[in-house]
């Protein structure tokens, strides 16, 4: 699917991996974040994303109007506060897409598919 934006002067089409790529720039820059990870989690197990695939860690729900929902996987540093740490990322995925986009932003959910522990 992909997300319109109706302006006086005509309509602007987002897909959704243009929205996901902005979403997975945002949320890799916030705190804790070591990466995000990919939506086909199987057996358990969690594959990190390079910078080069940070869509495939984002979700993109619309219905073809000027607003989305969006899905973050993430993978977090260990001995993060999850719940400051997501009003973060919420608040700044939510800042970004909308900046670049003029889309409205219904939700952002995060999943925690990981964690990461130094040694």
């Amino acid at each position: 699917m992909s997300a319109i934006l109706e302006t006086g002067r005509g309509k602007i089409t987002y897909s959704d991996d243009y929205i996901a790529t902005i979403a997975g720039m945002a949320t890799t820059e916030c705190y804790g974040v070591v990466g995000m990870a990919s939506r086909k989690v199987t057996d358990g197990f969690s594959e990190l994303l390079g910078r080069d695939n940070l869509k495939r860690g984002v979700k993109i729900i619309s219905d073809q109007t000027n607003a989305v929902r969006i899905d973050l996987y993430i993978v977090v540093q260990y001995g993060l506060t999850i719940g400051a740490a997501s009003t973060n990322i919420i608040d700044t995925v939510r800042y970004q897409v909308e900046k670049t986009t003029g889309l409205v932003v219904r939700d952002v959910n995060i999943v925690v598919s990981g964690i990461r522990v130094d040694k």
